[in-house]
């Protein structure tokens, strides 16, 4: 009976690890970036215009940026993983792009790959503008 208790005690501190893991969802292609060309529609001088997809191991990232002349207005995402690191980064990295106008922002700490794919995918677009 002594040592019942330090045994039940010591199996629940072994098994609250595995009741808070929250498993991260896994891609099966080993690509890093796709091959699919941005995609691009203009209302007058509005146009609009969506990144190219970007496959990280957490999921995909792509954008969608409405450009107002050279002027981006807005930012979307059209594809994110599902996870609150993202969550919480997207925000300031549509933030940082709208302030910056440009490519040229931080990536975000604990969605570092996040935070590159949106680069990539949001360079992709701007790049995209003019085709």
């Amino acid at each position: 009976m002594k040592r019942a208790i330090p045994i039940m005690i010591l199996t629940v501190a072994g098994l609250i690890p595995l009741w808070r893991f929250e498993p991260t969802p896994e891609t099966t292609s080993t690509a890093n970036e796709s091959t699919q060309s941005p995609s691009t529609s203009t209302d007058g001088n509005t146009q609009v215009v969506a990144g190219s997809t970007v496959t990280t191991r957490y999921g995909d990232v792509q954008v969608e940026v409405t450009f107002s002349g050279t002027e981006i207005t807005s930012v979307r995402m059209l594809q994110q993983p599902d996870s609150g690191p993202t969550s919480k980064a997207v925000p300031e990295l549509i933030e940082e792009t709208l302030t910056a106008q440009s490519a040229d922002v931080a990536s975000v700490s604990g969605a570092t790959t996040t935070s590159e794919a949106y680069v990539d995918s949001l360079q992709a677009a701007i790049d995209g503008r003019d085709q």
